[in-house]
């Protein structure tokens, strides 16, 4: 299996975090599940082979190229033969910088790209099938991005974002919405409708994906934090409230996430 990492251009890294890709081949007859957890980031997603199934019969990938708005829970994948993706993930504040419209409309859901672009989506997907090499596909998407970020740039309304994020992620999580608000110079009621339409999730529901975040982080710098020490260091009173975020956010309790699984954190 091939993995491929590249961060954006500088014009671009206020809005874009980073490209990956992944390029596999199972052998005949093999599957692959792969549980999807919340990470505090929208993606733009291409296929360029068979795209995978969705382990539940009410949900499903939309399009080769689909666009991915906050998860509030997990979700498992299947795939089967080749995979050929290759995926942009967007800085918390940055996707509205491309899109016009109220980002909480598809908070939990993907959506094809076309939708949104038209013939144009279209055409940047079928330049980057066209091409075979993961750096070629990162010089068609960063020329797509840098064209549509000057026809929607909205200075004003971005820096406001752009700050209430960079506080959250500097206080690793341990911030009130009202906090938030007050650093937006919004009130609580204004900042919980622009945070939703612009970055796509309620402040509530992006605060309790942070704090997720932060314990795989926490757990990954310290793998001998017991789960009372992590409640605490993420910024929980008690842990019955840590464990049913947990549980609702990626399928099951710390304990046996982290018996299972190695911690580490996309956000962080």
């Amino acid at each position: 299996m091939a993995v491929h990492f590249a961060i954006p251009s500088p014009s671009l890294s206020p809005y874009i975090k980073r490209y990956w890709a992944i390029d596999n081949t199972l052998e005949r007859g093999q599957t692959c599940v792969q549980r999807i957890l919340p990470t505090g980031f929208c993606e733009l997603m291409l296929y360029f082979s068979p795209r995978p199934q969705i382990v539940d019969p009410d949900r499903s990938i939309a399009d080769n190229a689909a666009l991915y708005g906050h998860l509030g829970e997990y979700y498992d994948i299947e795939y089967q033969g080749d995979l050929d993706v290759f995926s942009i993930v967007f800085q918390p504040q940055g996707l509205m910088q491309f899109f016009s419209f109220p980002l909480n409309e598809i908070f939990n859901i993907n959506v094809p790209l076309q939708h949104f672009t038209g013939q144009v989506g279209r055409d940047l997907e079928e330049r980057m099938g066209s091409v075979d090499s993961f750096e070629a596909r990162v010089r068609i998407v960063e020329n797509y991005f840098i064209a549509s970020l000057q026809k929607q740039y909205e200075e004003y309304e971005f820096r406001r974002l752009h700050h209430v994020i960079e506080t959250l992620v500097r206080r690793r999580g341990e911030v009130s919405i009202d906090d938030m608000a007050s650093e937006a110079c919004l009130s609580r009621r204004q900042f919980e409708r622009i945070f939703a339409e612009r970055i796509g999730s309620s402040p509530k529901q992006y605060l309790k994906t942070i704090r997720f975040q932060r314990a795989l982080y926490e757990k990954q710098q310290n793998n001998g934090l017991t789960m009372t020490e992590l409640a605490l260091d993420c910024g929980y009173y008690d842990q019955a409230h840590f464990i049913a975020d947990f549980k609702s956010i990626c399928g099951q309790t710390p304990l046996k996430f982290f018996q299972e699984n190695e911690a580490c954190s996309d956000f962080f």
